[in-house]
């Protein structure tokens, strides 16, 4: 008797159920058995993976000590497979009695419920799918108040669902090894019977012929694989044997997609011919040419006779022996060679030479390395370039502008003058950046009051014009107001009544030191603001009074052989520092009248030894990024590195400043131009001016030692290099640096020279 229910007999192996009576529950037990004579659910003892099936706990632990976890949880998404098949009657088909339908019994171990599902086979005719669905499956009547468990499903075993018998032949590695470990032996697989009625459709389908024989070829891959790859050779075809003929230079492309070919021809400038020609359009290109093939000569099938009123309305039969059928070689990329001739419909085109992505592609896939280019023969009726003639104008006359005269010239209806709209775009000002060259002038007079009046000389880079100011001191009897207004100034020396454009002062003509002549007044230029210095320096290749290359050698041949005696009149005794007139003094009466004063600024700014304390460090210029970055919510920091790694070829960690400065821009950095120039003065360089990139991402990473949030600031002024008034450069001068850029050292080795500083100094009379 169960010591819970005296009225019920104990059966072993089963344990008394607390859920008889209701009627709902969520979940099911794993193996649930109704017992004979009890009108309820009952929990079968679930298989131990430990130990012995009988035992609710492992072996390994006493009772108590270990949790039970819950079917759903302990076999959630495990499933056993089991391949089977059943036998359908078929009434109505003579050939075959039955037919053999494979499926797949699905067991859920998480609440023993089975799905069986039929896999679906083409143009079977019936519908398949999910035969049973997901549920708990009892056994035949009269066994009708059990259900199907995990011990019932076997190789081998038949089971019977809502009536349809199915036998298991084979099941999944998973489940096969699940059975094992539950003790339970599972069976070899067993063979599916054959099918009759398969059979005899297949045999049908063997017999009938198909309406069209040809296999279409599938180029999808080859298309896939070579998209957008084309061979690009260079040739010609000499046909100056016939009337008016000349020579053909051609540039062919093959492309690997689909094996088409078209050819273009380069036509030169001026030759009487049109440009672009294209010579064959894009196709297969025939290595044989026998005329143009008729209409339907490379159909995919013949067509043998037509039944009915016409195409439209009949049907028609293809020949299946593909008789008639012409074959065509066409030309592929193994026939391009460099020297080889090919044949395009008739004419014979010689290959001289191909790109450098076809010599790879050929080095590649066929071991090729000679490509010797070959010589193309002269074009005996080539037709020489003409050459453009200069439009002669008449002579100026001297009313408006040379620019206007001319407009008038070329034109009857008036128009303005043209304008240099790139070079305005250029050079227009761009936030603090004017480009606009400002220079201290004086005036070269024989009345003394004129010498004495000081002149603000304006150079725009945008149109090269050069307007003049003049700033009167009080009570000086002059008035401070515009004294030139802006136009080009003409070079002096020049013809005025002539039919060429005159010759204007150009940016080289600015420089601290030079002399102007506007309209009959001689200015010399004797100081220039910090934008103009800087502005040169920084565009030192179009400027060479302040390139510091430039001058530094030619500073060095002059003193190579008197430098002995240079560093002995002019190393300083205490400190490091030499004044900017001492080193000017003997620079100038070594160096000559071809040295000027804005070479000399050039190099005092160079090798400056003032002390200059930045108002914002480093530390300063990475709160202010790490706030503008959290203003915006920028965090795409793992994508900024995967471009520099990118871009990082050698994987050194540096990149050229200029290459990182658009990298940060194309990454759309929400940071002013000015914060990005000043984050980049303040990351780690090589000797080269390389930026170690991986200190950028540091600097740039939030996580990394964080920094609070400063307040906002006018980064366009505060961060902009003039914001705050520098001392001037070159009052002191680095004497150790300057030597050190001049790299004489090595002369005192050598044996002492003849020439002196005073043998290099004019006689005196």
């Amino acid at each position: 008797m169960c010591a819970r229910c005296p009225d019920l007999p104990f059966l072993p192996g089963f344990t008394f159920n607390p859920m008889i009576g209701k009627t709902n529950f969520k979940r099911a037990p794993l193996f649930d058995y109704i017992a004979p004579g009890v009108p309820g659910l009952v929990e079968r003892v679930k298989p131990n993976m430990l130990g012995c099936l009988s035992d609710r706990y492992p072996s390994l632990f006493p009772r108590g000590e270990v949790p039970e976890i819950p079917t759903w949880i302990a076999f959630d998404k495990q499933i056993l497979r089991f391949e089977a098949f059943f036998k359908e009657t078929l009434q109505e088909f003579k050939n075959a009695a039955f037919q053999i339908r494979k499926v797949r019994i699905l067991f859920f171990l998480e609440d023993a419920t089975i799905q069986v599902m039929e896999p679906k086979v083409d143009n079977s005719g019936i519908p398949q799918g999910t035969l049973i669905s997901r549920q708990r499956i009892r056994f035949p009547a009269p066994m009708d108040a059990n259900f199907y468990d995990i011990v019932d499903l076997n190789v081998g075993n038949e089971v019977e669902f809502f009536g349809r018998v199915f036998k298991i032949i084979d099941c999944d590695r998973f489940t096969r090894n699940f059975l094992n470990r539950c003790g339970i032996a599972v069976p070899d697989p067993i063979n599916t019977p054959g099918d009759p009625y398969l059979e005899h459709r297949s045999h049908e389908s063997d017999t009938m012929l198909p309406r069209k024989p040809r296999k279409k070829i599938d180029t999808l891959g080859q298309f896939l694989a070579n998209d957008r790859k084309v061979l690009r050779f260079y040739g010609y075809w000499d046909d100056q044997e016939t009337d008016f003929g000349y020579l053909h230079y051609l540039e062919i492309h093959y492309y690997l997609a689909d094996d088409t070919i078209d050819i273009k021809e380069n036509v030169v400038d001026s030759a009487g011919r049109d440009n672009s020609f294209v010579f064959m359009r894009r196709a297969k290109m025939p290595k044989v040419y026998k005329g143009l093939p008729g209409p339907g000569a490379h159909s995919p099938f013949t067509v043998l006779n037509v039944l009915g009123p016409g195409l439209q309305g009949g049907r028609y039969i293809a020949d299946t022996l593909d008789c008639g059928t012409e074959h065509v070689d066409y030309y592929k990329e193994q026939d391009f060679t460099i020297g080889g001739v090919i044949n395009v419909f008739g004419r014979k085109v010689v290959i001289t030479d191909c790109d450098p992505f076809t010599k790879e592609y050929y080095r590649i896939k066929y071991g090729i390395d000679d490509f010797t280019t070959v010589p193309t023969p002269v074009d005996l009726q080539k037709v020489p370039c003409r050459v453009e003639q200069k439009r002669e104008l008449p002579p100026w006359n001297g009313y408006g502008s040379f620019e206007d005269s001319a407009q008038n010239c070329v034109t009857v209806e008036p128009k303005a003058p043209h304008r240099d709209f790139k070079k305005f775009l250029k050079f227009d000002k761009v936030g603090l950046d004017s480009h606009v060259l400002r220079f201290e002038a004086r005036m070269f007079s024989k009345v003394p009051e004129n010498c004495s009046r000081i002149f603000i000389i304006s150079y725009y880079l945008s149109d090269d014009t050069i307007s003049v100011f003049e700033i009167a001191p009080r009570n000086s009897g002059f008035q401070t107001s515009e004294f030139f207004r802006r136009a080009p100034i003409k070079l002096p020396g020049q013809p005025t009544f002539t039919s060429n454009p005159p010759e204007c002062y150009s940016p080289q003509h600015m420089f601290v030191g030079a002399t102007l002549a506007i309209n009959s007044f001689e200015f010399v230029l004797i100081d220039a603001d910090d934008y103009a210095l800087r502005y040169m320096e920084l565009n030192a290749e179009e400027y060479p009074k302040a390139n510091i290359r430039i001058i530094m050698d030619k500073v060095r041949e002059i003193l190579r052989p008197i430098y002995k005696d240079f560093v002995a009149e002019n190393m300083p005794s205490e400190t490091p520092v030499i004044t900017y007139a001492k080193l000017r003094d003997k620079l100038c009466r070594v160096m000559g009248h071809d040295f000027t004063e804005h070479e000399m600024i050039t190099i005092a700014r160079a090798f400056s030894a003032n002390c200059v304390e930045e108002k914002y460090d480093r530390e300063a210029i990475r709160a202010i990024t790490l706030t503008e970055l959290k203003r915006y919510l920028w965090d795409d920091l793992e994508r900024l590195t995967e471009y520099f790694i990118k871009r990082d070829h050698h994987r050194s960690g540096l990149l050229p400043r200029q290459e990182v400065y658009t990298l940060l821009r194309g990454c759309r950095l929400p940071l002013d131009k000015v914060l990005i120039e000043r984050i980049l003065s303040v990351i780690k360089k090589d000797e080269y001016g390389n930026l170690d990139y991986h200190d950028l991402v540091r600097f740039l990473d939030r996580s990394r030692c964080p920094l609070s949030d400063v307040v906002p600031i006018n980064i366009k002024y505060d961060l902009w290099w003039g914001s705050e008034r520098d001392p001037k450069a070159g009052t002191l001068i680095n004497w150790c640096e300057f030597n050190k850029y001049l790299d004489l050292e090595k002369t005192f080795a050598e044996p002492p020279g003849k020439s002196t500083l005073e043998a290099l100094e004019p006689p005196k009379h």
